[in-house]
């Protein structure tokens, strides 16, 4: 269990959570949390204690168990709601990197190509003056990867 408090919220900032208690992390491959989080799995962390801090998500009930909280502003999956209790989308935690999977669960569903992205090629910043010039002209309005008093700023 990890006992720190940890912070997280959609991309525009109108929901934000906290939570000092979370339980195990996993990757959900089924095709209800794909098609939810809009990619290849959803990456999910139970929460035993944690409350909105800002505004709430919408409920999109995906099936006759679960419920799955979003913005209803920018669109970004935050939550999963079931009957046993609610797990918060890792990727919406300000710090991610803070709460790697344990699990991996419906692997049956997995996109296969999934286990070699680490292989294919990768650019960063600095290694290709055609990358870098499309991501130096990018100015983000996202909320940033802490808490604020409000948000947008005025």
């Amino acid at each position: 269990m990890k006992n720190n408090a940890l912070s997280g919220g959609c991309q525009c900032g109108a929901v934000r959570f906290s939570t000092q208690k979370l339980g195990r992390a996993s990757i959900c491959h089924c095709r209800m949390c794909q098609k939810a989080f809009g990619g290849f799995y959803a990456a999910l962390v139970s929460a035993d204690e944690f409350s909105w801090t800002r505004g709430k998500p919408s409920w999109f009930r995906s099936s006759n168990q679960v419920e799955r909280g979003f913005c209803e502003k920018c669109g970004t999956p935050l939550a999963y709601r079931f009957d046993g209790g609610i797990e918060l989308a890792i990727a919406a935690f300000d710090k991610p990197e803070l709460l790697p999977p344990e699990i991996q669960i419906c692997t049956k569903h997995r996109v296969k190509y999934v286990d070699g992205l680490a292989n294919i090629e990768a650019f960063e910043y600095g290694a290709d003056e055609n990358v870098d010039a499309i991501f130096n002209n990018v100015h983000s309005y996202q909320h940033p990867d802490h808490d604020t008093e409000e948000w947008p700023p005025k």
